[in-house]
């Protein structure tokens, strides 16, 4: 009932100042929002002051804009309501704008944990002990590299029972980051994700990945749909590397 004339209550209990009506207004439009209807709804809930569902329609329309482009309400937008087409627009290119820069920072993340497992970083060497200034490879992001081996030692130190029973942000945050790593790697032996000697540290890095590769090449208890979420993510990190290594060729080739 209150679906079907969400828009209009809404309305009614905004010009009222019904508050109680206008918050279940606001939820039963949100949750029926479809690429359809949702500049209307958006239009309206400019006028009626509803920010939190405003949100929301911009995110419907940064996911399928596409779908939004092709609806007669959008061009009716275009012809009659240039500032909030110029609104969403931006919208949508500073959305695009965060989630390249999440993509970059993956990478980094990704190239930071190869060179602790290929070549080591810091406390965390080859050898397992802390090699000299001079000898130690250069860190492709400091403070990438040093937030990965805090959150090696923690899985390594932190109790089983603890991670399995009530869960633990901190090795959640490395099983994706190796989950992801996996994702990307080409192979189970891949010659970048080898390390001569078995540190302490890096070997349970190494061994928690291969578990991953394997699981995911055996498909054993894993979703499709989570499988190509993550192959997806793998993708477009992937991506965001090759543009990064294109802009840095371009910026040497200018210096």
């Amino acid at each position: 009932m209150i679906g079907e004339h969400g828009m209009h209550l809404l309305a009614l209990s905004h010009a009222y100042r019904v508050g109680w009506l206008k918050r279940v207004a606001e939820r039963a439009l949100s949750s029926r929002l479809t690429a359809e209807g949702v500049v209307d709804v958006m239009v309206l809930s400019q006028r009626c002051d509803a920010p939190r569902l405003h949100l929301q329609c911009l995110q419907l329309l940064s996911k399928d804009f596409a779908a939004v482009e092709q609806t007669e309400a959008w061009r009716f937008l275009q012809d009659h309501d240039p500032w909030l087409e110029l609104h969403i627009l931006q919208f949508l290119h500073h959305a695009h704008l965060a989630e390249q820069s999440l993509y970059a920072e993956l990478h980094e993340a990704m190239d930071c944990l190869r060179h602790i497992c290929t070549d080591g970083c810091g406390e965390a060497g080859p050898s397992g002990r802390l090699l000299p200034a001079h000898a130690r490879p250069p860190c492709p992001n400091a403070v990438s590299c040093r937030g990965l081996r805090q959150l090696i030692r923690h899985f390594a130190a932190c109790g089983r029972e603890k991670r399995q029973q009530h869960g633990c942000r901190s090795c959640k945050r490395l099983w994706q980051l190796l989950r992801l790593h996996a994702s990307i790697c080409d192979e189970v032996d891949d010659a970048s994700c080898k390390s001569r000697e078995r540190n302490s540290l890096v070997f349970l890095s190494l061994r928690i990945h291969r578990q991953f590769k394997q699981r995911m090449q055996k498909r054993v208890g894993e979703l499709e749909e989570d499988s190509e979420r993550w192959r997806l993510l793998a993708k477009k990190v992937a991506s965001a590397r090759v543009m990064s290594q294109l802009v840095k060729r371009q910026s040497q080739l200018l210096v």
